[in-house]
């Protein structure tokens, strides 16, 4: 490997795509980014998301050093201060009147120390993890049936199998890379039928044999239904059943007295009743069968018995262990599966140990030479902050995540911190929407400095390498828990020099009374024990478990027919159908569904940072069914106001006949600091899966109105600006400006005098000029500022939200000096004849808009995407641009 290129593992989704790193200038934090060929995840792969890495490493926006009540301090003062906050309250009001919540951003280290602190040397369990709102109904699901929590299967699955069933996810935005792998084997494999349940149309119907457009939340019934119609045709392996499971003639008769007739599943489910008829047979007919499932099945009152009745059926199938046959969980984070080994969820113990079996608390007791092992459940992410605004737990420390904008009923969570004694928040970022509740900041390194591994999806361990030293003072997020571990009194357990060292103990503890004698563990190390610094340096991708008959990782488990229970059998798991918690109503008539776009991540703290990133999908929105948008009186383009019984957020409307009547979409990842009002979470109802404590996102029910101001208008300008409170504010990253797209109430007489104090008032150059058009009668003002004969920064007002488009003027920024004629047409938006106006960008890998796609489609007579890709290279990089370039091309 060259000392100038390190290969690392992207830090977004759950696929754990591995990266080649290209430092240009280390001091200038320069990077190039590229897929890295040899990592068996994405083999030189990346999505928009990783290719875009290089536009977010810089130091913008970053916490660089330690404060207490907004005033900087050294490390010694705030461990301090952290610590004997900490102890404190532990001595007046006991252990569990502190907590941790932590994330699937954190590194395996990072985790592993969190997780010992907390359960090993506290005593508590209140530790738990963002990754509580995306997994945790998965984990309950693959323990309930195979005793432990295992994902079987593979991504060369996905090439395998001839039949892949994408339930509750949409792959082509969320984990666009396995998607794309997907769309080979598709291509390799014309046979291969690709099914889609999900209530959207998607772009991951793009691929798709059949789209089932599902009622929300009644995946049980479909599944169960699917047992039934297997049973009555004759398509259950029997052997493996008899041999390898238990509980199965239960489950079916539970199946039955609900799903036991198609036409009922198919009215019950809002489905043709030939199109599920479909999807059973081509089930019952292909042996090699993968069901991919992600939040759509997770983030339900009923996520983890979605995921049993979905792992039934390949149990009654025998499709697991298999080549091409798995029921497949889709984790959303880079790290959540390492969470899950190290016990960083509430409910459960490192190394995939369990808090309700006594023998496994023993053990790691004896593994810590801790007698404070905790021994009993802590609390789960929502009932956390509960306990947070109760004034039960009394501290607080968040890691690396932003539960005032992630987490279900958002202003309560916000409310929550304002009344916690102590707020700590360790982050690499300075101002989020959750560290402004912050008592004490600590600084962490960010993705690009920080040094450990990861596990991805299908049980692969990759090396995260440090990039450059740690920005400022920003220390590793397994470097502070330690500290103020030690800090607490507890020198002897956290006595790590490097991510090695700890790595290390995490191997050993894995593998520690892991034997038949003991009872053998799924998670298991072993063959990793003992690594030296350079051979931890030097690790390669490696699927757990790691033991010493299997050096080189597993592929697949349970090909033996052997599970993680005491008698070693599957367990089936009776499921029925049970309603979401909260029904629409007369006052609030829709189901509101949230999610992830394309092209940003989470909170937008990493993403938001990347131009290319940001211009896909620039504003918060919501989607709506064209006769929705009628009854509701909202039109495409126009502000709306979502309301539910538990806050409201405002977004731009999207009409789209791929929303199913009577639902709506919205992204999750706008916060208050890129958007006044943006925060889906606000909206979202706080119910709870009862077994495993997922949050309930994708189905609140909710009211829609149009939402009328007086003035709407956007403003670009090359600096970031300060500006007054709006009712509608959005923030977005340009090539070399900022675009705000901003609505106000508040009606202005002087609409020109108004609107010219929002541009900067220190123009550079000797004679700044205003170039002005303004209509008082239909309260029309646009204005542009000019200085070094470059745009410097415009505003454009109306009294409606068709606002002209704004393309064209935000590529001038990136440009010299201005044409005479280019300076003309500044006011009508529209670029001088013979000049192009690229259009909203729609392929990110590449840069290219909307409008440069479709000149170039008339111009050349393109019939195909592969043609566009051969003329532009839009569609040959991460392939989510696909769906639109197929619909460009009517």
């Amino acid at each position: 490997m060259s000392e100038h290129i390190i290969k690392t593992t992207c830090p977004y989704c759950g696929v754990g795509c591995g990266v080649e790193a290209v430092i240009e200038d280390a001091k200038a934090h320069k990077i190039k980014i590229q897929g890295d060929k040899q990592h068996p995840a994405n083999y030189g792969r990346l999505c928009s998301k990783g290719s875009a890495l290089a536009d977010t490493v810089s130091r913008e926006g970053r916490l660089l050093y330690p404060e207490i009540k907004g005033r900087r301090c050294g490390w010694e003062q705030a461990l301090t201060h952290v610590a004997s906050g900490f102890n404190d309250i532990i001595a007046k009001h006991g252990r569990n009147a502190v907590a941790f919540y932590v994330s699937g951003q954190l590194l395996t280290e990072d985790y592993y120390v969190a997780n010992k602190l907390m359960k090993g040397f506290i005593g508590s369990a209140n530790i738990d993890t963002n990754s509580r709102l995306c997994m945790s109904s998965a984990v309950v699901g693959y323990k309930r049936a195979f005793g432990s929590d295992t994902v079987p299967g593979n991504y060369q699955d996905l090439e395998l199998a001839d039949l892949l069933v994408l339930v509750g996810s949409n792959l082509a935005w969320c984990h666009p890379v396995a998607f794309q792998r997907i769309r080979k084997a598709k291509e390799n494999n014309p046979k291969l039928k690709i099914v889609v349940i999900d209530p959207r149309d998607t772009d991951s119907c793009d691929l798709a044999d059949l789209h089932l457009p599902l009622r929300p939340g009644s995946d049980v019934s479909l599944f169960n239904g699917l047992l039934c119609y297997l049973a009555e045709n004759n398509k259950l392996d029997m052997d493996f059943i008899e041999q390898h499971t238990d509980g199965f003639s239960d489950t079916l008769l539970s199946a039955q007295s609900e799903a036991g007739n198609v036409r009922h599943v198919a009215e019950h489910c809002d489905l043709p009743e030939p199109d599920l008829r479909q999807f059973y047979s081509w089930f019952a007919q292909c042996d090699k069968t993968v069901s991919l499932y992600s939040q759509g099945v997770n983030q339900s009152s009923a996520g983890s018995d979605k995921c049993n009745a979905i792992i039934n059926c390949h149990l009654a199938t025998g499709r697991i262990g298999k080549p091409g046959a798995a029921p497949f969980s889709l984790t959303g984070q880079p790290n959540a599966m390492g969470g899950r080994e190290v016990g960083g969820l509430a409910n459960t113990l490192a190394a995939h140990m369990e808090l309700d079996n006594p023998e496994h608390v023993r053990r790691l007791r004896r593994f810590w030479n801790s007698e404070q092992v905790a021994d009993q459940p802590g609390l789960k992410a929502v009932e956390l902050f509960d306990a947070v605004a109760s004034g039960n737990v009394k501290a607080i420390w968040i890691m690396a995540t932003n539960p005032v904008v992630s987490l279900p009923n958002a202003d309560f969570v916000k409310q929550a911190l304002q009344r916690c004694d102590l707020v700590v928040v360790s982050d690499c970022i300075a101002s989020t929407d959750t560290t402004a509740w912050a008592d004490v900041k600590l600084p962490a390194a960010g993705w690009s400095e920080k040094d450990g591994t990861v596990t991805n999806c299908e049980r692969r361990i990759s090396r995260q390498r440090a990039l450059f030293p740690s920005s400022g003072e920003a220390r590793p997020d397994w470097r502070i828990i330690c500290e103020v571990a030690k800090h607490m009194g507890f020198d002897e357990g956290f006595n790590f020099n490097s991510a090695a060292e700890i790595f290390q103990e995490h191997a050993a503890l894995s593998a520690f009374e892991n034997d038949e004698s003991h009872g053998i563990r799924d998670f298991n190390l072993a063959g990793l024990c003992g690594l030296s610094e350079r051979d931890y340096a030097r690790l390669q991708p490696v699927q757990w478990p790691v033991t010493d008959r299997s050096g080189h990782g597993v592929a697949r488990l349970f090909s033996d027919g052997r599970f993680f229970t005491p008698n070693a059998r599957a367990n089936f798991i009776p499921v029925n159908w049970r309603a979401p918690v909260n029904a629409p109503t007369a006052a609030y008539p829709f189901i509101l569904n949230t999610g992830r776009i394309r092209d940003q991540w989470h909170t937008m703290t990493r993403t938001g940072l990347s131009a290319r990133l940001s211009s896909h999908k620039p504003e918060p929105f919501v989607e709506i069914h064209p006769k929705d948008a009628d009854r509701a009186d909202v039109v495409d383009g126009g502000l709306a106001l979502l309301e539910s019984r538990w806050g409201s957020m405002l977004g731009r409307v999207h009409v789209t006949s791929k929303q199913k009547m009577g639902c709506l979409f919205a992204p999750m990842h706008w916060t208050e600091q890129l958007s006044r009002c943006g925060r889906v979470g606000a909206t979202v109802n706080p119910v709870v899966d009862p077994y495993s404590g997922q949050p309930e996102s994708k189905h609140t029910p909710v009211r829609v109105s149009p939402y009328i101001v007086r003035h709407y208008l956007f403003v670009i300008s090359r600096q970031a600006l300060t500006l007054p409170r709006f009712d509608y504010c959005v923030k977005v990253r340009g090539e070399r400006y900022w675009l705000y797209h901003l609505a106000t109430k508040t009606a202005h007489d002087d609409i020109a005098a108004w609107a010219r104090t929002l541009l900067p008032a220190n123009t550079p150059g000797r004679d700044p000029e205003w170039i002005e058009y303004r209509d008082t009668s239909a309260g029309v003002y646009r204005a542009a500022q000019l200085g070094d004969e470059q745009l410097q920064s415009c505003v454009f007002v109306s009294s409606h939200w068709q606002l002209p488009d704004s393309g064209w003027l935000q590529s001038l920024f990136s440009q010299g000096r201005l044409s005479q004629a280019e300076r003309l047409s500044l006011l009508s938006a529209k670029p001088p004849k013979g000049q192009a106006d690229v259009g909203r960008t729609v392929c990110a890998c590449f840069n290219i808009g909307e409008q440069t796609l479709i000149d170039t489609i008339e111009k050349k007579k393109l019939t195909d995407v592969d043609a566009i890709g051969r003329c532009l290279g839009a569609g040959t990089g991460c392939g989510s641009c696909l769906p639109e370039l197929k619909a460009l091309l009517g």
